[in-house]
């Protein structure tokens, strides 16, 4: 197994979504379309990353040599657990839930715990988490009915660097002026509560889940806080399905990862790295680290550099 895997990006088209990507990231969109996801790492039946190398895809490289990409035991039917995403939200994403794993399978659906890691920001920008302390579901189900939800959900001002874990279960939406790198559980299960009086981009509205949504929502989760981390290393999320790292690189400085010991994903917010063979990752690239390979990297510029671990147990694969 090669020291890195990279992919081609899958777009998907958003009501709330632009150009953005091309912006910041100088990816290189589909003419004609409003682009608000790039999915940099699935392994999905309806998406599946494709090698940038043309040979293949993160699932036919997980079903034909399972041990070598997450490790001993690994089964070949199991989908590699993450998917990773860029989120252009050049509008206000719908107020949503995803459903905890204990409601999950009463619902047809999959539970989604993720954590966002701002990259931009606009000075009015602001993530929506978590309901006001006092909201249960009576009072949630009638706002619903008179529209007035806004005012139930708490608004978090937010800024570059800042990050938010959202386990499943916990009420959220993302506001205008926001690009976000999603680190997420391999899911794809959203249940629209509000969706703020929109169409989409057919021109009719977007289904709304509000029975699903109500079983799913967590009433006593109030008051989240985002994290600002700073320093060299910040552990922005350590939960059952992954673990998530920051780290603030110099120019010169080195990261090694041994052979043999976890499956990882390196995803670069800012700068440059280079690994020992030549090849570079920089800002906007997302790869896994394989298990069974090595590899090591140097800061060629300052650096912001998010490392996934931490998820190729039984638990978090289920």
């Amino acid at each position: 197994m090669i020291s890195f895997l990279r992919f081609t990006p899958i777009y998907q088209e958003r009501v709330w979504g632009g150009r953005g990507l091309e912006l910041s990231l100088g990816r290189d969109l589909p003419e004609g379309k409003v682009i608000g996801e790039s999915w940099e790492l699935v392994d999905r039946p309806e998406a599946d990353s494709p090698l940038d190398s043309g040979t293949g895809t993160l699932g036919t490289l997980r079903r034909s040599d399972p041990n070598a990409l997450m490790g001993p035991g690994w089964p070949a039917d199991r989908p590699f657990p993450i998917l990773v995403k860029w989120l252009d939200c050049q509008d206000r994403l719908s107020l949503q839930v995803h459903p905890p794993a204990s409601v999950a399978p009463e619902l047809n659906g999959e539970p989604k715990t993720e954590n966002w890691y701002i990259v931009e920001a606009t000075p009015d920008a602001a993530l929506l988490a978590g309901v006001k302390p006092g909201v249960q579901a009576d009072v949630f189900r009638k706002a619903i009915e008179d529209e007035e939800l806004e005012g139930l959900v708490c608004r978090l001002p937010a800024r570059k660097g800042d990050s938010l874990f959202v386990r499943s279960g916990r009420l959220h939406a993302i506001d205008a002026g926001n690009l976000i790198l999603e680190i997420q559980q391999n899911s794809d299960t959203t249940y629209r509560v509000y969706d703020w009086g929109r169409v989409g981009l057919d021109g009719k509205p977007r289904q709304l889940h509000i029975e699903e949504s109500m079983k799913s929502i967590d009433f006593e989760d109030t008051d989240p806080e985002l994290m600002h981390p700073e320093g060299p290393e910040s552990v922005l999320a350590d939960s059952e399905e992954f673990r998530l790292r920051r780290l603030e690189l110099k120019p010169g400085e080195e990261l090694f990862f041994p052979a043999n010991e976890e499956p990882r994903i390196l995803s670069v917010a800012e700068g440059k790295l280079v690994a020992g063979d030549g090849n570079a990752v920089t800002r906007g690239d997302n790869i896994i680290l394989p298990y069974s390979g090595e590899s090591s990297w140097k800061a060629e510029t300052a650096s912001v550099v998010l490392v996934t671990d931490r998820f190729n147990t039984v638990t978090s694969a289920q």
